[in-house]
């Protein structure tokens, strides 16, 4: 039925998954001493222009707010990138456990009591 090999586990991917990789790494990147000041204003004026448009539409939103971090983590040393995205990652390892033929399972109900030695109080 089950097997002893250990299993990792590993993060699944995605739009969302992806997303929030992306967002963690800007906000560690924004951080990080190593980025040009310069650099950062790259984000920071693409979230200006989300509340301040020139045009209307959500369309143009999205696509100067991905031009921004695109450009930002673009921009920024490589090395420093990779030490981030390295870290963000970073799986944490561990092995399944089953429970085995020789674990202990109770059948049982619960049923509440009350403090008083066992006897119920009544109203």
């Amino acid at each position: 039925m089950s097997s002893n090999k250990p299993r990792s586990i590993t993060p699944g991917g995605g739009f969302f998954s992806d997303l929030s990789m992306r967002v963690k790494l800007i906000i560690r990147l924004m951080g990080d001493s190593r980025v040009s000041p310069i650099i950062k204003l790259l984000p920071i004026f693409s979230m200006i222009y989300l509340f301040f448009p020139d045009v209307p539409g959500p369309i143009d939103d999205a696509a100067i707010i991905w031009l921004g971090s695109y450009l930002f983590v673009e921009l920024c040393p490589p090395a420093v990138v990779q030490e981030h995205m390295d870290a963000l990652k970073r799986v944490i390892p561990a092995q399944w456990k089953d429970a085995g033929p020789d674990a202990h399972t109770v059948d049982a109900e619960y049923r509440e009591t009350s403090s008083s030695g066992g006897e119920e109080n009544q109203p």
